[in-house]
């Protein structure tokens, strides 16, 4: 339910990458400095996509892909917070119900208040989203042991590539049999299905889960001891949290992959439709086949990762390090590579799916040192760091529109170059200063209890007595 929920935040909130190539009225090109601004229409697809009839500019284009994150970034630590207290089943839920009722009505924004209203409504669904990843951290943390974590955290952080999948290939398909506002009826649908079976099958914690047989609960509860934040615990040591060098060095490599991932994920379709010329349903399938591999090689850097810490060949660190090392210099050079393969439109489909599939590795790698450095505070680390890496998600649809005005191939090469040299450097920061272990502000100080040392020294004066 994990992989489906972060499966359906996907869907939700890409769908309006492809959608916006048939909102949008195409683009004229010519020919600058002897080198095709654009390729030759795709004559195997029928054809490229028409348009539609929106007069949006790339820089209003890039604007409204980035309003989602707006709102995604703020609920972030709230998200946690709220996570940790009171657990993750409803704060999860609840922010993907949110996000699904306001992909339902994004066609009627779009009709009636054209790009204003969507960009409202695109911060609104960020808001209801910006609880996934803390929610599912907390939950995380709560019912996977440490020696499973690699496969079954790539498994549920998987979804979010899934959901890539599912949403370009099938809006594609929807956005050539009908008209563009059934991708948001449908995305949003299954959201508030899944919403529905989740209130009745999954629970914070194995403690209080109805179903799971007792050898279960008493294998979780040895494998994870208590984990949960205990009453008397001090409050969130956000000094200690803020300052510590491998929290920043986490920092770092999460807005190195959020800005190569939300430019591909973001911007990918609008690439194949406007410099490679794809028709829409082809736009769906080949912008799907990049998050394909990358699903494949998260999960398998997930059974790779556990084998080589089980099998003591690397520490967690730098079964971590080198993992996201994978993930980030990979991508980094294919991401280039492709915008020197011209038209050559076999080359680009090929270059971008090894791209985005070394880019699954992070899912084994720096996507799980928030509940490696402390499984009590998972969903504030993961608040905190998905917080700020979203914050590209802002940035970089905004600055590709702008670098974009004309949606040529030269301006999409510098685009990619500056992600290589966003990539790099991130990657080169985490490998030297990350770390794979339980940090020190995981366990507090417990608040003084005065009732209970009061009672201590009662207690003392009678055995001094006797």
């Amino acid at each position: 339910m994990g992989f489906l929920a972060i499966l359906n935040a996907y869907t939700m909130r890409i769908s309006l990458s492809i959608a916006i190539t048939e909102l949008v009225v195409k683009k004229n090109h010519t020919d600058i400095d002897g080198e095709a601004a654009v390729c030759l229409a795709d004559d195997m697809d029928h054809g490229t996509s028409t348009g539609g009839t929106y007069e949006w500019s790339e820089e209003l284009q890039g604007f409204i892909l980035s309003s989602f994150y707006i709102g995604y970034i703020v609920t972030h630590i709230p998200g946690g917070l709220l996570a940790e207290k009171f657990g993750g089943k409803w704060t999860l839920s609840l922010g993907i119900l949110s996000t699904a009722f306001f992909t339902l009505i994004t066609p009627v924004a779009i009709i009636n208040g054209g790009a204003t209203a969507l960009i409202i409504v695109r911060i609104l669904m960020g808001l209801g989203e910006g609880t996934t990843f803390p929610a599912l951290s907390v939950l995380l943390a709560q019912w996977v042991p440490l020696n499973e974590r690699g496969k079954l955290g790539a498994l549920v952080l998987g979804g979010g590539q899934v959901g890539t999948i599912l949403g370009n290939l099938l809006s594609g398909v929807l956005l050539d049999a009908f008209d563009w506002p059934i991708v948001f009826y449908m995305f949003g649908g299954l959201g508030v299905v899944w919403f529905i079976f989740f209130c009745f099958l999954c629970f914070n914690d194995p403690t209080i889960h109805p179903y799971i047989k007792p050898s279960e609960r008493e294998y979780l509860a040895k494998e994870l001891g208590s984990l949960g934040r205990k009453e008397n615990l001090a409050p969130t040591p956000w000094k200690a949290i803020l300052t510590s060098i491998p929290m920043i060095a986490l920092v770092c490599a999460q807005i190195g992959h959020d800005w190569g991932f939300y430019i591909m994920v973001t911007d990918l379709p609008k690439y194949m439709s406007d410099v490679m010329q794809f028709s829409i349903k082809a736009n769906g399938l080949y912008s799907s086949l990049p998050y394909i591999m990358m699903w494949i090689v998260s999960i398998g850097s997930g059974f790779v990762g556990d084998w080589l810490i089980t099998r003591n060949i690397l520490s967690i660190t730098n079964t971590r390090k080198m993992m996201t090392g994978i993930a980030a210099f990979g991508p980094a050079i294919f991401m280039v590579a492709a915008s020197y393969a011209g038209c050559d439109r076999l080359a680009v489909v090929v270059l971008f799916t090894i791209c985005m599939g070394l880019m699954g590795a992070f899912y084994a790698g720096m996507k799980l040192s928030p509940l490696d450095m402390s499984p009590n505070y998972a969903g504030t680390l993961m608040a905190i760091t998905n917080g700020i890496g979203a914050i590209t998600g802002v940035i970089t649809p905004y600055l590709v529109g702008v670098m974009t005005p004309n949606a040529t191939l030269l301006e999409w090469r510098t685009v990619f170059w500056v992600a290589f040299g966003v990539l790099c450097v991130t990657a080169f920061i985490y490998c030297i200063w990350a770390s794979g272990e339980v940090q020190e502000f995981n366990d507090t100080p417990p608040r003084k209890d005065h009732d209970a040392e009061e009672r201590g020294k009662s207690s003392d004066k009678e055995k001094q007595k006797h």
